[in-house]
């Protein structure tokens, strides 16, 4: 039987459209309803009592789209209210970190280099996961919290983002062979980010092993649309002319428009 419940992806901004792209390519006939807290970005400089409170918040939101499931398509969300959203939620939620760490550990040879937020570098979620994994690589971490921004801003490939991008990641440079991009707006810096790694570092970007995950689970739960045309729904909280500039150069011409939305308290 044909499930066309829509997959709820959240993300407190635009990053987790790289997410949203993997899972289309990944699941063309599911149906899609993304919500961007753009109002309330970055997360990455919150408490992480703060960040539970509003993924609580959008995780209701999105019940309320009645879907099957939920993507944490953001790191700091994943790392600090993964277990509250699989209290408050009667549908499966999956994060970021896990697949993440798992790509990483089946890939590293030497040391593991993670950046992202400062919230989800200090949550350890990574270091945790990694360990979990049976990892025995030592991580060597490093907030970048200047890269949301840098990317919110379509900077994906700026002088002012090569500078930075040397600057965080310098430390990192000849000492790791596998670098976890712990955030889904780093993907769009892709090449400053390599640049600044130097040759030879294999970036893990998470998003698709989370859609393979995604896959799975439905297809284990009898809950996968058979069939049919997908569907995308974008619902943000804030809707400069920027958002829709730069989702529109994640997910190309056939991106739908914003609907802007309100999140009750």
């Amino acid at each position: 039987m044909s499930d066309r419940r829509p997959i709820g992806v959240f993300d407190s901004g635009i990053g987790g459209l790289t997410v949203l792209s993997a899972l289309c390519c990944r699941l063309p006939a599911e149906r899609f309803v993304y919500l961007g807290d753009t109002a309330r970005l970055p997360y990455g400089t919150k408490s992480a009592e703060t960040v539970t409170r509003y993924a609580l918040r959008a995780g209701r939101f999105l019940a309320d789209e009645r879907i099957k499931l939920l993507v944490v398509a953001c790191n700091t969300a994943s790392a600090a209210a993964l277990p509250a959203l699989e209290r408050e939620l009667s549908v499966p939620v999956i994060g970021v970190v896990e697949p993440g760490a798992r790509v990483a550990v089946a890939r590293s040879t030497g040391a593991i280099g993670l950046i992202g937020t400062e919230s989800t570098v200090a949550s350890g979620a990574y270091q945790r996961a990694i360990q979990a994994l049976g990892g025995s690589s030592p991580v060597r971490a490093r907030a970048c919290p200047l890269f949301v921004p840098l990317a919110e801003e379509g900077w994906f490939d700026h002088p002012v983002t090569r500078m930075v991008a040397s600057i965080y990641l310098a430390e990192l440079r000849g000492v790791v062979d596998t670098v976890i991009l712990g955030c889904t707006h780093y993907p769009l810096l892709k090449p400053a980010i390599a640049e600044a790694l130097g040759e030879g570092v294999h970036l893990v970007d998470s998003a698709v092993a989370v859609a393979e995950e995604v896959a799975v689970r439905l297809r284990a739960s009898g809950t996968a649309a058979e069939g049919g045309d997908g569907e995308v729904r974008l619902l943000v909280t804030d809707a400069p002319a920027r958002i829709a500039r730069i989702a529109a150069l994640i997910l190309g011409d056939d991106t739908p428009p914003l609907q802007l939305v309100d999140l009750p308290a």
